[in-house]
C-alpha cells in the first residue's frame, strides 16, 4: 500500500479499499491520492476549502493533464467523504478541469512502415545469444504495425493464443476485453517461420509467444530500443510539439496502432467504399469498447495530411 502520511491517511486507505470492494481496478488512484496526501500534509479536513483547491489548480497551470488526472481521483475521494458524512459538501464541486489539448497522433505512411520492418529484420543479431530476442522484437513490432495491437498485447501472448489456422486470441487487455483476430497471410507466414526458429532455440519452458529472460515475456524496453533505432534509420526526426491547444505526438510504438487504423480507412476510401461503414469491424479488431473511439481516426486522412497540419501550426505558431 502507498505510504500515506497526512491527517487523511486512514480515510484515503478506506476509500481505496472501498473502490476495490466494488470491483474497480484503479491502478492510478493511489498515485493521484498520494499527491493530495502530500499537499494536505498536517492540515485538517476543515482546511479543504474551494480556495485551497483553486491554489492547487493554479500551481499546476503548466501541467494541466497532471492536474486533470489528479482532479478525477480527488473528486471521487471527497464525494466518498460526503456520502460518509465526514464533510458536509464537496469543495471540488465547482472546480473545473483544464481544457484538454487536441491530440494529433504521429502517422507513418505505408512506405515508412515497410522501410522500418525491412531495417528491423535486416538488423536481427546473428549471434545465437541474441538472435531469438531480436527476432521476437521483430515479430512484436510486426504485430503492432500489421494488426494494430497495443504494445502490451503481443508481449502478453502465450503460445496457446496463436492458432496455426491464422488467428490470435488477445486476452483481457484494455477495458478487460478479449478478442479473436485473424492475422494477414503475410503475418501468419512470419509467425510460423519465427515459431520454427523458436522451437529449436528455446531450451527452457517459457509459455510466452515472444519469450524474454527467466521465463518472462519480452520487455517493452527491448521493443522501444529497436523501434527508436529504426525510426532514426529511416530519417524520421520529429519530436512531440505542443502548439497552442494542440499536441502533435512524436513517433512511438503506439503510433503504429494509430497508423494501422488510419491507413486502413484510407485504403477503404481509395477503393471507393465508405470508411464510416468499416468502423464497426475495425473497432472490434482494435479492441475498442465504443465505435466513437475508432471514429476519431477519420479526422486524420493520412501521414501527409498529418504532416501538413504540423507544418501549418509551426508556421503560424506566433499567431496561435
Amino acid at each position: 500500500m502507498t505510504p500515506f502520511k497526512s491527517t487523511l491517511a486512514d480515510l484515503i486507505r478506506q476509500y481505496i479499499d472501498y473502490r476495490k470492494s466494488l470491483g474497480y481496478r484503479d491502478r492510478s488512484l493511489p498515485g493521484q491520492l498520494l499527491v493530495l496526501d502530500q499537499l494536505i500534509a498536517d492540515q485538517s479536513i476543515q482546511d479543504l476549502t474551494p480556495s485551497f483547491f483553486l491554489g492547487i489548480r493554479l500551481a499546476y497551470k503548466d501541467r494541466p493533464d497532471a492536474f486533470n488526472a489528479m482532479l478525477l481521483g480527488m473528486r471521487g475521494f471527497l464525494n466518498y467523504l460526503t456520502q460518509c458524512q465526514v464533510i458536509g459538501y464537496n469543495p471540488l464541486t465547482d472546480i473545473s478541469a483544464y481544457p484538454q489539448n487536441a491530440f494529433i497522433p504521429f502517422v507513418f505512411s505505408p512506405e515508412q512502415i515497410n522501410q522500418m520492418m525491412i531495417h528491423i529484420q535486416n538488423t536481427i543479431p546473428k549471434d545465437p545469444d541474441h538472435f531469438l530476442t531480436g527476432y521476437s522484437v521483430h515479430i512484436a513490432i510486426l504485430l503492432l504495425a500489421r494488426c494494430g495491437m497495443r504494445i502490451s498485447e503481443p508481449l502478453r501472448l502465450t503460445l496457446s493464443h496463436y492458432n496455426p489456422s491464422g488467428t490470435l486470441y488477445i486476452e483481457k487487455t484494455k477495458f478487460s476485453k478479449d478478442r479473436l483476430i485473424p492475422v494477414p497471410i503475410a503475418v501468419k507466414q512470419e509467425i510460423d517461420n519465427y515459431l520454427a526458429a523458436r522451437k529449436s532455440l528455446v531450451t527452457t519452458e517459457n509459455p510466452y509467444l515472444l519469450p524474454g529472460q527467466n521465463k518472462r515475456a519480452l520487455s517493452k524496453k527491448a521493443v522501444y530500443k529497436v523501434f527508436d533505432s529504426a525510426v532514426s534509420h529511416i530519417g524520421i526526426h520529429q519530436p512531440k510539439h505542443i502548439i497552442a491547444n494542440t499536441t502533435f505526438a512524436g513517433p512511438t510504438p503506439h503510433s503504429l496502432r494509430h497508423s494501422f487504423a488510419i491507413n486502413t480507412l484510407k485504403s477503404i476510401r481509395e477503393k471507393g467504399q465508405s470508411p464510416q461503414n468499416a468502423l464497426p469491424v475495425l473497432s472490434i479488431y482494435l479492441g475498442h469498447c465504443k465505435y466513437r473511439y475508432t471514429a476519431v481516426y477519420l479526422k486524420v486522412l493520412d501521414a501527409e495530411h498529418r504532416q501538413s497540419l504540423v507544418d501549418f501550426a509551426i508556421a503560424r505558431q506566433e499567431e496561435l
